[in-house]
């Protein structure tokens, strides 16, 4: 963990010497079976161009250690478009018992976003964007009939969405997400990995997802007040999964100004199986200081 915050701290005074501006963002996620935190520094280092460093720490109840991940998002504005990269890497996790083996991934996250309606007079916007992503995880594989096998594990996701502003008051967004396995699903009912499906895609949930999604679909509704920076939002989203039962995700939060250049956010998520076999409640808090 010391080794990551050096990074961080190395990677924000080194980008910032050249940075318009900075923003820092420090959350935390906490549930009965999960306490996470994490740090994000972006800077914008021309009008088009932003870099950015993020750490996270996630003390997951079935692992022996903390996972800790690490990502370098790059964004690129160029007219009516932006394109956004985001490698990734999540250090290794020893495991606990000699039936598993250790764990690591890596992947990567890219998204395109393009503006299809910009009236800045009556503040009405619409965006569609598309992402793809891929990830490589070393872990163990459960299978059905198989002996369950350590092995290096592939998958790839794929989202289309769509964004609308009305009046600078009010946020619709929609999305749906499609999961590959390009070494194969057949005879497959999971896999024990440190990997968190949201590093591929935004599952609309505050949890760390490492259930095999079939796909996802969401939805957000935010209302927004821009003369104080504040808003409120709702968000759902329906999964299906290969390992686990389906579930849904309802979360509602709030973010608001503490001070010049201070924000918080702070959400409530609920996430069940469509059985109610698996029923979780996560919080949230995070705090966002601009440079």
């Amino acid at each position: 963990m010391k080794k990551i915050i050096s990074l961080f701290l190395f990677m924000v005074m080194a980008c910032g010497v050249y940075a318009r501006t900075i923003d820092v963002v420090a959350s935390y996620t906490g549930a009965s079976h999960l306490d996470q935190a994490q740090v994000n520094a972006t800077m914008a280092l021309t009008l088009d161009t932003l870099v950015g460093f993020q750490a996270r720490m996630s003390h997951e109840r079935v692992f022996k250690d903390p996972v800790y991940s690490v990502a370098l998002p790059v964004s690129l504005d160029i007219d009516m478009v932006r394109i956004s990269l985001r490698p990734f890497y999540y250090f290794k996790n020893n495991s606990h018992e000699d039936a598993y083996q250790d764990a690591s991934a890596f992947g990567v996250y890219g998204q395109l976003r393009m503006t299809l309606l910009e009236n800045e007079v009556d503040g009405v916007y619409t965006h569609a964007y598309i992402s793809a992503a891929a990830a490589r995880q070393k872990g163990t594989v459960f299978y059905d009939e198989s002996p369950d096998e350590n092995r290096y594990y592939s998958q790839t996701a794929y989202m289309f969405g769509m964004s609308h502003v009305m009046y600078n008051a009010f946020y619709f967004e929609m999305a749906g997400t499609a999961f590959q396995y390009p070494d194969g699903i057949s005879g497959v009912r999971g896999v024990r990995s440190i990997l968190d499906q949201q590093s591929l895609a935004n599952l609309q949930t505050l949890d760390v997802v490492h259930e095999l999604p079939r796909y996802t679909v969401g939805a957000r509704l935010t209302r927004m007040w821009q003369e104080n920076g504040s808003s409120l939002y709702v968000g759902y989203r329906y999964g299906e999964f290969y390992n686990v039962e389906d579930e849904y995700s309802v979360m509602v939060g709030n973010s608001f100004p503490l001070g010049k250049g201070i924000s918080a956010d702070i959400a409530y998520n609920h996430v069940r199986t469509v059985h109610d076999h698996n029923k979780r409640d996560i919080f949230y808090i995070q705090l966002t200081a601009s440079f």
